[in-house]
C-alpha cells in the first residue's frame, strides 16, 4: 500500500511517500523560518499563503525522488489538526482535492499521533509497548502506548509545554526566532552551577509537568541584570535553564518507566532533538539498563513523512479511510479521541 502524506499544520509544509512494503520512498519539506523570522514568529497568514504555493512542487519533488506515480498511489494521508486553522485548511483541501481528482481514499490523521510515531521511521525502531515521551512547542505528555490508536495518558504540563518555555525563555534573553534552538545551542557554551533554577514539579509525586515557573526564574535573573545582558550572562542563564528543563523531564520519564513496568523509552517531537536531552537520557538507559529510542534529526520537526506513516498504520491497524471531497480541519484535537479498541 502506498500512501502519500501531507502536512501543512504550522510553519511546514511536507509532502512523503510511504510504502508499507518498502518503507519511506521519499519526502520533501519546506520550512519557513526564514520568512517569519522577521516578524519575531509565526505569522499565521503569511503561514497558510506560502503553503498555497509550496505543496504542489513539494509533491512534484517527492514523486520524482520515488520514482513512483500519482496514479500508484493507495491513499492519501493529511494533518487534519491540531495545528493553525488555515495553514491546516490548505493542506486539507490540497489532499481532499486531490483525492478526488485520482478516485482515491482519504485519511485525516492527527499531528500530535504522527509525531509519537515518527520514531518507527529509524533504522533501529521500538517495538510496541513502550512509554513516549512527546516534547514539543505545544506538547509536553508521556504516555504508555501499546500499539497503534492504544494510548494511556500517564502525564502533561498543566500550562507552558517545554519547548513553549525554551522559545518564550529565549526571547527574554533577546534571542531572535526561532530562540529555542538557539538557547539550546547557545547553553553548551554556558558555565554549569552559575544561577540554579528551580525544577518544577520535580518531586510532585505524579507524572504532570509545569514549565511557566521556570520561565518566570529567567525574567527574575533577566531583571536583576538591570539591562546588562552580555553574552556571558545569556550563555550562563540558558544552561541553568537547559539543565533544569532537562532535569524534569529526565526524572519523569524514569518514573514513567517505573511505574508502568516497561524498559523503552520513546522520545518524541522537536525538544527530542534536544542534545543535553538525549546525552542525559542515554546514559540514564546504560546505567539502568532500559532502550531509549528517538526520531532521526530531519523528522524532529514537522514533516510529511511521520503522517504518511501516521496514516498507513492506521490503515493496517483497521481503520476506514473516507471517500475524498468532505473535509473539517481541527485546530484542537485531544489525542484522546484516537483511541481504537
Amino acid at each position: 500500500m502506498l500512501v502519500l502524506g501531507v502536512e501543512s499544520s504550522c510553519d511546514e509544509t511536507g509532502i512523503a511517500l510511504y510504502d508499507t512494503e518498502g518503507g519511506l520512498l521519499s519526502h520533501a519539506l519546506h520550512s519557513q523560518v526564514a520568512m517569519h523570522a522577521e516578524y519575531g514568529g509565526v505569522v499565521p497568514e503569511l503561514a497558510s499563503r506560502d503553503h498555497i504555493r509550496r505543496v504542489v512542487p513539494l509533491l512534484r519533488e517527492a514523486l520524482g525522488a520515488s520514482g513512483r506515480r500519482l496514479a500508484d498511489v493507495d491513499a492519501i494521508a493529511y494533518t487534519q489538526g491540531p495545528g493553525l486553522a488555515g495553514a491546516l485548511l490548505v493542506g486539507c483541501a490540497f489532499a481532499e482535492a486531490l483525492g478526488v481528482a485520482l478516485g482515491k481514499p482519504t485519511l485525516p490523521v492527527h499531528h500530535l499521533e504522527g509525531h509519537l510515531l515518527s520514531p518507527l521511521l529509524s533504522s533501529r525502531p521500538p517495538t510496541f509497548p513502550f512509554v513516549a515521551l512527546l516534547v514539543s512547542g505545544g506538547h509536553t505528555q508521556l504516555m504508555r502506548v501499546t500499539g497503534v490508536g492504544r494510548y494511556e495518558l500517564l502525564g502533561e504540563t498543566l500550562d507552558d509545554a517545554a519547548g513553549e518555555a525554551f522559545d518564550k525563555s529565549a526571547k527574554l534573553l533577546g534571542l531572535p526566532y526561532p530562540g529555542g534552538a538557539l538557547l539550546s545551542r547557545l547553553a553548551d557554551q554556558g558555565r554549569p552551577g552559575v544561577y540554579e533554577l528551580p525544577r518544577p514539579m520535580l518531586h510532585s509525586g505524579d507524572l504532570n509537568f509545569s514549565f511557566s515557573g521556570l520561565k518566570t526564574a529567567v525574567l527574575t535573573l533577566v531583571r536583576e541584570q538591570g539591562g546588562n545582558l552580555d553574552e556571558a550572562f545569556k550563555a550562563d542563564a540558558a544552561r541553568a535553564f537547559q539543565e533544569a528543563i532537562v532535569d524534569v523531564l529526565v526524572k519523569k520519564a524514569l518514573k514513567a518507566l517505573k511505574q508502568t513496568g516497561l524498559n523503552q523509552l520513546v522520545v518524541a517531537g522537536g525538544v527530542g532533538a534536544n542534545r543535553q536531552l538525549r546525552e542525559r537520557l542515554d546514559s540514564e538507559a546504560r546505567r539502568k539498563r532500559f532502550q531509549v529510542y528517538y526520531p532521526e534529526l530531519e523528522f524532529c520537526t514537522d514533516n510529511g513523512a511521520m503522517i504518511a506513516l501516521a496514516g498507513a498504520l492506521r490503515l493496517q491497524a483497521g481503520s476506514q479511510p473516507k471517500a475524498a471531497g468532505e473535509f473539517a480541519v481541527r485546530p484542537r484535537w485531544p489525542l484522546a479521541d484516537l483511541m481504537i479498541g
